[in-house]
């Protein structure tokens, strides 16, 4: 049992398998009878959780970079104030799919807006909460693709044959997927004492032993 609220967030581009892990790690601290709070971004709330379909939406081709950015953070700030701190407050592991590095990664380096812009943004937003650690599992854009298309059910030969079943930012092109992949690389490479990254194109399992291992590690040293 930890006795201090502790703040975990699964980061890695689309088709990475972070929500399957994310999963995973909840369903072991149920067993252990860990309190915990499992949740995500963009959602989480009420609030964030109408942003995420205005976000998502492949309807919404109108959106404005700049108010894709102001959304997330939108989303996010009300998800601090509304679920992750209460939770971390009461001594509860928050469990996040997704925070500010994702904005970063997607806003920042995927559509080529300013980073120190998006990180100022962000910062307000939420102010200045960071992780205390982040899983980023890595794929390429072709592999994540590739098991989008089959979590939608399309067939696997035609991206085109895909495109309806993704969402406004899944659909976008591959250039822009590489970037934001780029974008995750980056990040790691500052937060290196935050960040495990972890080959995501490996074993389910095996990916799911090497969190499990570090999460209950980074319990034992906060004891």
């Amino acid at each position: 049992m930890t006795h201090k609220g502790l703040f975990i967030t699964f980061e890695g581009p689309d088709g990475s398998g972070k929500t399957t892990q994310i999963q995973r790690l909840a369903a072991e601290l149920e067993s252990r009878g860990i309190p915990y709070l499992l949740t995500r971004e963009p959602g989480g709330t009420e609030i964030g959780d109408q942003i995420r379909t205005l976000v998502l939406n492949p309807a919404h081709s109108e959106l404005t970079d700049k108010t894709e950015i102001l959304l997330y953070a939108a989303s996010r700030s009300q998800h601090i104030a509304q679920k992750i701190m209460p939770a971390i407050q009461k001594g509860q592991v928050v469990l996040c799919d997704r925070y500010i590095d994702a904005s970063i990664a997607y806003q920042g380096y995927g559509l080529e807006q300013p980073i120190e812009m998006v990180r100022q943004i962000n910062d307000f937003a939420t102010g200045g909460m960071s992780p205390d650690r982040t899983y980023l599992i890595d794929v390429s854009p072709e592999v994540g693709r590739q098991r989008m298309k089959r979590r939608a059910g399309a067939p696997e030969a035609g991206a085109t044959q895909a495109a309806d079943e993704l969402d406004r930012i899944e659909s976008r092109a591959f250039a822009y997927h590489r970037r934001v992949r780029k974008g995750f690389l980056a990040i790691y490479e500052e937060n290196k004492k935050r960040i495990r990254l972890i080959n995501g194109e490996q074993e389910p399992e095996q990916i799911f032993q090497t969190i499990v291992s570090d999460f209950f590690s980074l319990i034992n040293q906060l004891r």
